[in-house]
């Protein structure tokens, strides 16, 4: 089995606010570090009524400051929203406050809708071959010089991962090309997921920090004692899934038994046809699914997330997770 992560999106439950997420989320980081979870990440995603991860590097720092040796990051800070520079002082910021448990993953997506995406200062006819320089920027930002001109301070000389995310072909050609760690987006977009793992790992170049291609896949996964009780609890993440594809975002709601269904197990349709990677049942469930796709796939790591309202019965489900390995 590979290694185990969390992608946590800080929910903001129907009911509750940003400040009981947050307080959620650390409480969960807590829980991460004592089960020994490889990384924690948040995410930025912006004008979402149940995400409250927006100022991502600054969810990072609460909960850095509470936990002690759990890796914490971003996944991802989506830097069309950016100048390299501020986002190299940022986790230059975290990484001198937290050494060596700072990650950083970058995505190309704005994390947000169009209207959104002109507040945030950003225009939305970039061309996609920014990407990769805004990449090669950033990282030159942390590498100690003297010839530069605009240096990062903090960051320059300092040791900040990085990673790419993505849900296309594209992410994948510039983690090769960069010799970086790939992200790919399985648990909400997995139909360029085999191929994307193709083109990365068949054109990789490798890198003095990666010798090797290395690969994170995210997951849904809802465990709870029984297949029943996880297939009801999973329609929380169904509504608010069902609700931001009609353009709506909502708070988390509370389960609903209108919304339960049976999941299909991993294997039974192909990944390209299918719209998430979710792994919903009792332990014997999810760990007959997890290892399934991590056979299939032949990932380092998987990034678990869980869409569940009750936080008692999140924490539960990440700690029967946990037990799989």
């Amino acid at each position: 089995m590979p290694a185990f992560s969390i992608l946590d999106l800080a929910p903001i439950t129907e009911g509750s606010d940003a400040a009981a997420a947050l307080r959620n989320s650390l409480d969960l980081a807590r829980h991460a570090e004592r089960l020994g979870y490889t990384r924690y990440w948040v995410a930025e995603h912006h004008n979402m009524p149940g995400i409250a991860s927006a100022a991502t590097a600054v969810v990072i720092a609460h909960l850095a400051a509470g936990t002690t040796t759990l890796r914490l990051g971003a996944g991802g800070i989506m830097l069309p929203n950016h100048a390299p520079l501020v986002v190299a002082e940022q986790f230059g910021t975290l990484a001198s406050l937290f050494p060596g448990r700072i990650d950083l993953g970058l995505g190309r997506a704005p994390g947000t809708d169009h209207n959104t995406a002109r507040a945030l200062r950003r225009t939305l006819q970039s061309n996609p071959d920014e990407f990769p320089r805004d990449v090669l920027e950033l990282i030159a930002y942390f590498r100690p010089t003297e010839d530069q001109t605009v240096n990062a301070v903090p960051g320059a000389g300092l040791d900040v991962p990085i990673y790419i995310l993505g849900s296309s072909l594209f992410g994948a050609q510039v983690a090769a090309a960069l010799g970086l760690p790939f992200a790919f987006a399985s648990h909400f977009a997995p139909a360029h997921l085999e191929q994307a793992l193709e083109v990365y790992r068949s054109y990789y170049r490798p890198s003095a920090d990666h010798p090797r291609p290395y690969v994170i896949l995210g997951v849904n996964v809802v465990a709870a004692a029984t297949d029943d009780e996880a297939r009801f609890l999973a329609t929380s993440g169904r509504q608010a899934f069902a609700s931001l594809r009609m353009g709506k975002p909502i708070r988390l709601p509370p389960p609903n038994r209108e919304y339960e269904r049976d999941v299909t197990p991993f294997g039974q349709i192909p990944v390209q046809e299918m719209t998430s990677i979710q792994m919903v049942g009792a332990p014997s469930t999810v760990d007959h699914g997890l290892r399934a796709f991590a056979e299939h796939t032949k990932a380092d790591e998987l990034m678990i997330v869980s869409h569940i309202y009750d936080h008692e019965a999140r924490v539960k489900s990440y700690e029967i997770v946990a037990g799989l390995r």
